[in-house]
């Protein structure tokens, strides 16, 4: 299988990067596209359309290609992959019918292939991560490589949008399905944060809303126990002081820690909001913001799954969390790099509001301030 990536800041920049692309005979089926919220989907969709090109595509919360972060444009990944050894599923959810709907896809994927494999992109599904997961995995099984993020849309918090060829919706939920029959799909969900502190209890919460850790109001709790200072009448300021440089983590026994990012905080009952559900009960510890320590823990770990499963990659599909952005500053592109760097293979990837994926010791989950590689490999 072969691979090319593609950048442009605007739909013409990418309709000549495609025309160059094939002018040594190369011939793509499928595109996989990420987009700033601000281009133009169906003029991008139109170039690949006339092609006759599958399309996957997000908007997002910034895109990234070959270890180079961009703002405001577009990355294509464009693959020559054969085209009976995918399938594009899309599928229109909510807040009440996300699990259906996943589980509807899972069973999607089990007719289709003997053994499938799922890379999944959805949109303004923040408080339903984990239903997605849970629905896939009960139409299809808990043995199944999936990976994947949630579409952003530059921090509006709007609407983020799935595309495919001649459909989109910010309810969308997207999936690339794979015949690893014949393409290997491997991937890992890794963040390299650091605990800090004692383990603590949430002791009250519903869904992703937080409203008591260790028996004191969410917010009161993190402010006093970081020391930071929080301006309520500053809007999303919650955003980058909480959910960026402190997330929490959600410690289980026998597997990695899962992330939780802090969205908004309620004023009046001090509550907190987070991009995932924080189960009354668990044990939480807090982050140091990261260091050059975290960016090696990462590509550690990127190296171990090509050393023990797969050595070699045609092409590479990140997914990383825009908080992880917000907090890591100038780390995030010595981060891309390196792990682009393990495979050298053609990479594209976007900052997402929420990643699919499995850890190292962990099942498959919806992660938050979390780095989600995935290769892929034509066998």
């Amino acid at each position: 299988m072969k691979a090319k990536s593609i950048k442009g800041k605007s739909t013409e920049e990418i309709k000549s990067a495609f025309q160059q692309s094939i002018i040594d005979g190369f011939k793509p089926t499928l595109a996989i596209v990420f987009l700033s919220i601000k281009q133009d989907i169906k003029a991008v969709c139109k170039i690949f359309d006339k092609e006759e090109i599958a399309i996957v595509g997000a908007t997002t919360a910034g895109e990234f290609i070959d270890g180079e972060i961009e703002e405001g444009s577009i990355v294509v990944l464009l693959l020559d992959i054969h085209r009976d050894y995918f399938k594009l599923a899309f599928l229109e959810t909510g807040e009440s019918t996300s699990f259906k709907q996943a589980k509807k896809l899972g069973e999607i994927g089990k007719n289709t292939y003997s053994n499938p494999a799922f890379i999944i992109v959805s949109g303004w599904l923040t408080q339903d991560g984990e239903n997605i997961l849970e629905g896939i995995t009960q139409g299809i099984g808990d043995d199944v490589s999936l990976f994947g993020g949630m579409a952003a849309d530059d921090i509006l918090f709007e609407g983020p949008i799935v595309f495919t060829n001649n459909t989109s919706s910010d309810k969308g939920l997207l999936a690339l399905i794979i015949d690893e029959d014949k393409v290997e799909v491997n991937g890992i969900a890794t963040c390299g944060w650091k605990a800090i502190g004692t383990t603590k209890i949430v002791t009250k919460s519903e869904g992703n809303v937080v409203y008591t850790i260790d028996d004191k109001p969410a917010l009161d709790m993190i402010l006093k126990y970081l020391g930071i200072e929080f301006d309520f009448e500053s809007g999303k300021e919650i955003v980058s002081q909480l959910g960026a440089y402190y997330p929490l983590q959600l410690e289980r026994e026998g597997s990695e820690s899962v992330m939780r990012t802090a969205m908004f905080a309620n004023r009046d009952d001090r509550s907190v909001i987070y991009s995932g559900n924080v189960p009354q009960g668990c044990k939480v510890k807090f982050s140091l913001p990261p260091d050059f320590d975290t960016v090696e823990k990462v590509v550690e770990e990127c190296t171990e799954l090509k050393i023990e499963t797969q050595p070699e990659a045609d092409a590479l599909i990140m997914f990383s969390c825009k908080s992880r952005h917000f907090s890591f500053g100038v780390l995030m592109e010595e981060e891309i790099n390196q792990v682009k760097n393990v495979w050298d293979a053609p990479m594209v990837g976007f900052f997402t509001y929420g990643e699919f994926g499995k850890s190292k010791t962990g099942k498959h989950e919806f992660h938050n301030n979390t780095c989600c590689l995935v290769a892929l490999k034509e066998k």
